[in-house]
């Protein structure tokens, strides 16, 4: 028996009977499951850690729903890949937590922490206001398009999106095997990065200074002041401590976020916008095979997930393949950029939650990066004036996954030390 682990599953029992009621961010709680685990887990890194998992990633046991009835009561038979090296360091998952249908854009009831009647993003909705409502310190997510890192900045939390490909999908539902990624969410980058290194052994580098590229692309003139504030004084923050920051726009920017620094651009022809019509084309198009399986009748179906999919359908094999070129062009482009720089800088979405739960948000800030499957830390800690989390995002390559989550690490304490000061 674990006395640590026995513990932590009846502290957060205790914590989700509070705040569940006006939070939803649970499917289903295995209270008994997770007591039974927690008299048999090993010790290791996460001995004492809860942790919640998004309803379309297999826990054994339990249903994987996908937040549609057409999957409703379907068993796992078997642990996830996630899931099961979580259970290897020590951790107890407690239940499975909302996902907006098969982790598109038709809502679950899942309440923003900070603000009840705002949404918290999605689809990894229930896993970022578990961890918001402090429930559990960890949880799963994925993310296609900006499944992951909206709702981490949503509900101030913590989020890593591992790079497409870098960890298993077994028993993951997904949506685009070209787009789909596993990831986190916690409280705290430092959180995190101790989760990572359980999970696969890398560990987050000790950075003092910062090589940043701060992202000025076209849609950012039509962000939140707040968020673009936010920006701007972490920018600001990180040159005061040493960081080298240039701008890296598109050609049709929002200039002066880094106060006259150097200027980098994308190549022609890679702005955001090809970029994330590009995204588009691919989920659309890999969506309408991925769930063909599932045998889905429309009338069960949201409008959301129904057009995809018609759109899916409806796309030629030449489009996809066009958009296809474009990642892989892209993508070599941004990793010669990431050769000088530690990571890209840049706003986790257009502003706080959005007021209402019919809608999750836009992922327009997410969809280029997530194109090019690099990991992505969304770093916590600023608010707007009403006090709702501004999250921001960090962009680095695959192959320096330690360097980019201690260049997160770093940012969230600088991040830390300007908004205290400031109060």
């Amino acid at each position: 028996m674990t006395p640590r682990n026995t513990a932590a599953v009846e502290l957060a029992l205790r914590r989700l009977e509070k705040t569940e009621p006006d939070i939803r961010a649970w499917v289903r709680v295995d209270a008994d499951g997770a007591r039974a685990a927690a008299r048999r887990a090993p010790d290791g890194p996460l001995t004492g850690v809860t942790f919640g998992v998004k309803d379309v990633i297999d826990v054994a046991g339990l249903p994987t729903e996908c937040g549609s009835p057409l999957r409703r009561g379907r068993l796992a038979d078997a642990d996830a890949w996630l899931v099961d090296r979580l259970r290897s360091a020590g951790a107890v998952p407690l239940g499975k937590t909302v996902t907006t249908e098969f982790a598109y854009f038709e809502p679950g009831p899942t309440r923003n922490p900070h603000g009840p009647a705002h949404t918290p993003g999605g689809s990894s909705s229930g896993s970022a206001a578990a961890v918001a409502a402090g429930v559990v310190p960890l949880a799963l997510g994925s993310q296609t398009a900006g499944s992951l890192t909206r709702p981490a900045s949503f509900c101030g939390v913590a989020g890593y999106v591992a790079p497409v490909g870098a960890w298993p999908t077994t028993g993951f539902t997904g949506l685009s095997p070209t787009l789909d990624a596993p990831g986190l969410l916690a409280a705290s980058v430092s959180d995190l990065a101790t989760a990572v290194e359980a999970v696969d052994g890398t560990r987050a580098e000790d950075v003092d200074a910062v090589r940043a590229l701060v992202w000025t692309g076209a849609e950012l003139a039509d962000i939140d002041p707040a968020m673009r504030e936010a920006l701007r004084d972490t920018v600001r923050a990180l040159a005061a401590e040493g960081a080298a920051t240039d701008e890296l726009t598109d050609g049709a920017g929002t200039d002066g976020l880094t106060d006259g620094a150097g200027t980098v651009r994308l190549p022609d022809g890679m702005g955001t916008a090809v970029l994330a019509e590009a995204h588009a084309t691919v989920m659309a198009y890999e969506a309408a095979r991925s769930l063909r399986a599932e045998g889905l009748r429309p009338e069960a179906l949201s409008t959301h997930l129904d057009e995809l999919l018609a759109k899916g359908r409806g796309t030629p094999e030449d489009a996809y393949r066009a958009a296809l070129g474009v990642r892989g062009a892209a993508r070599d482009a941004v990793l010669r950029l990431l050769d000088r720089a530690d990571a890209v800088l840049a706003p986790a979405a257009p502003g706080p939650a959005p007021h209402g739960l019919r809608a999750t948000g836009t992922p327009v800030l997410s969809r280029p990066w997530q194109l090019l499957g690099l990991p992505v830390v969304t770093v916590p800690g600023r608010r707007d004036p009403y006090g709702m989390p501004l999250g921001l995002q960090l962009i680095g390559r695959p192959d320096r996954v330690g360097r980019l989550l201690g260049v997160a690490r770093h940012v969230e304490a600088v991040v830390r030390r300007t908004t205290e000061r400031a109060r």
